[in-house]
């Protein structure tokens, strides 16, 4: 009998299922892999210098860009701790329409996540459920802020600006007849929260379906069941965060431990796994749609019911209405030296973290008293999960990278930054 040849191969960066620009470097034993060596940086943008360069408000769409599938979390990190030092708190409205936010963004992550690690393993279907409900939340970005992705939502001290009374209507056109816009376009007759609210309706469903298509599906299992297990102890001891330690069986969840915005307002449950598996953490993340989905619902049902400001009052470090700005001359400077000079920060040092879909992202902030950061260092839950990568191959088999790469969910623009 032939032994088995040892050879190194190179995965990635061009390959469907690296998941950005993650150059593998793997020692195989004929099909087993012997060790795993992640090369990063082939993306890097200097996200951290750059936003050293750059008055305080003017970061905040450089942090949608980090990890690009969980745009508004990643800026409630960064706005969170910009608040921590110049000592501000948001109205309630605003940390509301924020958590909910947080959690409409949870889903996009999730649903954009099971779809491409479906993909990978060999399901195709799923994708296409999974984007048809990510078309609808993109539209709530779009609402709040003019843009799909990139939304620079969240500002030090609230939002940009309140819930929409309207939601953007399809048009009839050569591939759309007028009775098939007008049916499209019945949940959007509303308000915004008359549109996600339905969308939340709907939504439990439509998650049934994915698991209707995965999770006792037997091909599924053989690819995920049994793959990159992670102890507690090793989870813990390897950093990791979000459903990555949740599915270790570890009940660790910022939400919970540390709530920010408006959970220790919200009734909501945490999902933990019990063999820490590919398949426990695909488990996980499936009933946190569901849990994210129950946090929506509780919070459109209290924006309905609370108007109110959903920004500080302060002009300083939020703009005044444009209305006032038209006509008061000292909110026409106070505009002018915001968006020209941006605000001074007390000097100190803060860190905030957020439980992201991915995990904890946590931005550290260092201000000399100047209206640019002195120093920027984003804690991205991605790194720790792919520096786990080599622990989590080794000794199985070459196609079951790709199905741990999927599981770690990662996203290179957190990791090289």
């Amino acid at each position: 009998m032939p032994e088995f040849q040892q050879f190194t191969l190179n995965f990635g960066p061009q390959h469907p299922a690296a998941h950005g620009v993650l150059r593998l470097v793997l020692d195989m034993d004929g099909e087993v892999i012997r060790k795993a060596d992640p090369h990063i940086g082939l993306l890097h943008r200097g996200t951290e210098k750059l936003a050293e360069t750059k008055p305080y408000n003017q970061s905040i769409g450089y942090m949608d860009r980090l990890d690009y599938v969980s745009m508004m979390c990643n800026e409630h990190g960064y706005v969170l701790a910009i608040e921590k030092l110049l000592g501000i708190t948001p109205p309630l409205r605003a940390r509301y329409i924020r958590t909910m936010f947080d959690e409409i963004t949870r889903i996009l992550n999730h649903l954009l996540w099971i779809g491409s690690h479906g993909l990978d393993i060999g399901a195709m279907t799923v994708f296409l459920y999974a984007f048809r409900e990510r078309e609808d939340l993109m539209d709530c970005y779009e609402a709040v802020s003019g843009t799909r992705m990139h939304a620079t939502y969240y500002r030090p001290g609230g939002v940009y600006r309140d819930l929409p009374d309207a939601m953007p209507k399809y048009e009839a056109s050569r591939w759309h007849s007028a009775a098939e816009v007008k049916r499209m376009n019945t949940s959007r007759e509303g308000t915004l929260l008359d549109f996600i609210e339905a969308f939340t309706e709907r939504f439990p469903a439509c998650v049934d379906d994915y698991e209707a298509l995965l999770t006792d599906n037997r091909i599924w299992k053989q690819r995920t069941v049994n793959i990159g297990v992670v102890s507690p102890e090793q989870a813990m001891q390897l950093g990791f965060t979000g459903p990555m330690l949740r599915g270790s069986g570890v009940a660790w969840d910022l939400r919970k431990k540390q709530p920010y915005g408006a959970y220790a307002d919200l009734d909501f449950d945490i999902p933990v796994g019990v063999n820490g598996d590919c398949y426990d953490r695909y488990l996980v993340r499936i009933e946190e749609l569901r849990q994210s989905n129950r946090i929506i619902r509780q919070c459109v049902e209290w924006l309905r019911a609370n108007p109110g400001p959903v920004i500080v009052d302060d002009y300083k470090v939020a703009p005044p209405p444009r209305e006032k700005m038209k006509g008061d001359m000292e909110a026409l400077i106070h505009h002018f030296k915001l968006f020209t000079e941006g605000y001074s920060v007390p000097a100190g040092e803060a860190y905030a973290a957020v439980e992201h879909p991915k995990g904890e992202f946590g931005v550290y902030l260092v201000a000399d008293g100047s209206n640019k950061p002195f120093r920027v260092k984003v804690r991205a839950p991605g790194f720790a999960h792919l520096a786990a990568l080599d622990e989590m191959v080794r000794g199985h088999m070459l196609p079951d990278v790709v199905a741990v790469i999927g599981t770690q969910d990662i996203v290179f623009g957190e990791i090289d930054r």
